[in-house]
């Protein structure tokens, strides 16, 4: 080992990766990022860099906390695994089995392994009914039963669901529980608590909000994210009490680093089994073959390209092996593996690197630039692996 290199990860590239974010800041096209790149179980960028506003009032520090946005899935994901584990439901079972009121036509047919999967049949919506609150359960529940319709048979294509597939998951390992416990309280005690996760919780809880960036999306939000509280369009990211299994966590670099590190340690950390090995391998194998993802066919398209391969696991993006505008990277393994929030934050976990990263950011990015940032951030992530 030489003075450029520390546990397998080049130093002088890793310089790279903060110097690209300050030239991004720089140009305004976000605010600010926390980011971390480990291997092997260590460290080699720990960082925060730039502010948490557009003015530049407020410097991101290593204890801020952020909104996780979708990236609260892969703890919905997980809940359903340990419902899995636990013999509560399987992949095959019928969510009609689970939430009765979810029946009718082709979403009979629909399994959990659909839901994880994105092939449902069910439209990628940001919002069951326009207008609505979404932060209780209950009602998201209830306007899914009732508005959201299959619009094909399950299986048919892959149409990432920003919603309602989460939504649904939520809601079914809270009615499988034995202890009849909230979403809220499972997360609590089957994830956080072990993990020591203490900076982490669904709904902003009120001992983190001095610390917390409340999200500004720099160009508009694909809808209305309304909250009971009437605190502004997307007030639903200010609410204590929320419960949306899709979108509404909220964590700091150090706790979310601490998940990646689980799931980079086939479902352990520090003694706290979480998820099984046998789930996790399954979990993280393309479930969805070639199928494009419905959901970026517009992007894809509007940039000329052919749509983009879905390549989702049970729950997880996958890195796959073709090469078109990823996330995850380019450089990084076929078999690499991870979550994502809406312009905003990711995690991956590359077992063949055995390297995880983690970036949550401030100033939330359209979708194209969104992509174009975090491809490029994994790639000099990759690279740095010796």
């Amino acid at each position: 080992m030489t003075d450029s290199t520390a546990h397998g990860l080049d130093t002088k590239r890793l310089a790279l990766i903060r110097s690209l974010i300050e030239a991004d800041i720089a140009k305004r096209r976000y605010y600010g990022a926390a980011i971390a790149v480990a291997r092997h179980g260590h460290c080699g960028l720990f960082e925060c860099i730039g502010h948490g506003d557009a003015e530049g009032k407020a410097p991101l520090k290593k204890d801020s906390v952020y909104a996780l946005f979708s990236t609260t899935k892969a703890f919905t994901n997980t809940l359903v695994y340990r419902a899995i584990e636990q013999g509560q439901f399987t992949l095959t079972t019928k969510v009609s089995e689970v939430i009765p009121e979810f029946s009718g036509g082709l979403r009979e047919d629909v399994t959990f392994y659909h839901l994880l999967t994105h092939s449902s049949g069910l439209p990628s919506i940001y919002i069951p009914r326009p207008g609505m609150y979404i932060d209780r359960l209950a009602d998201i529940i209830a306007a899914i039963c009732e508005n959201v319709h299959s619009i094909g048979k399950p299986g048919e294509r892959v149409d990432y669901s920003p919603l309602a597939h989460h939504a649904l998951m939520g809601e079914a390992v809270r009615r499988v529980d034995p202890k009849k416990r909230s979403y809220r309280q499972l997360v609590e005690d089957e994830i956080l608590k072990p993990l020591k996760m203490n900076d982490t919780s669904i709904g902003v809880r009120r001992d983190l909000r001095a610390r917390y960036h409340v999200p500004i999306f720099i160009t508009p939000a694909p809808v209305e994210h309304l909250g009971h509280s009437n605190l502004g369009p997307n007030g639903a990211f200010e609410e204590e009490e929320a419960e949306m299994p899709w979108v509404g966590s909220y964590s700091t670099l150090g706790d979310m680093h601490r998940f990646a590190e689980m799931l980079r340690r086939d479902g352990e950390l520090d003694g706290a089994r979480i998820v099984s090995p046998a789930l996790l391998r399954l979990a993280r194998t393309n479930q969805t073959g070639e199928k494009p993802n419905e959901l970026y066919r517009p992007l894809a398209e509007s940039q000329g390209r052919e749509p983009y391969p879905a390549y989702i696991g049970l729950g997880y993006s996958l890195r796959g092996h073709t090469i078109f505008p990823n996330l995850l990277g380019t450089l990084t393994s076929p078999e690499t593996f991870g979550n994502y929030g809406f312009g905003s934050s990711l995690y991956w976990i590359d077992p063949v690197l055995d390297m995880t990263f983690v970036c949550l950011t401030t100033g939330v990015m359209e979708r194209a630039a969104n992509f174009d940032r975090f491809q490029k951030l994994s790639d000099l992530a990759a690279s740095a692996a010796i």
